[in-house]
């Protein structure tokens, strides 16, 4: 369910530019950021690095891409 919400314009502007950066829509790249804020908050010993690797990887298998891990 889409819904308004307020944001200041602050965040809108730099969202914009991270938005073009990694060629996401405004949108897109404001809720990158929320799951990227939610996860880190769940699981505060995580690297953003990691948290972006487990993110990407659940989209995998969201969109049944998955491939086995290859160790070493």
């Amino acid at each position: 369910m889409a819904m308004a919400v307020r944001i200041s314009e602050e965040l809108v502007g730099e969202a914009k530019r991270f938005s073009k950066i990694e060629h996401r829509s405004l949108t897109g790249q404001i809720e990158h950021w929320a799951r990227i804020g939610k996860c880190s908050e769940e699981n505060p010993d995580l690297t953003y690095s990691l948290i972006k690797e487990i993110l990407m990887g659940l989209e995998e298998l969201e969109h049944d891409e998955k491939t086995e891990y290859q160790f070493g």
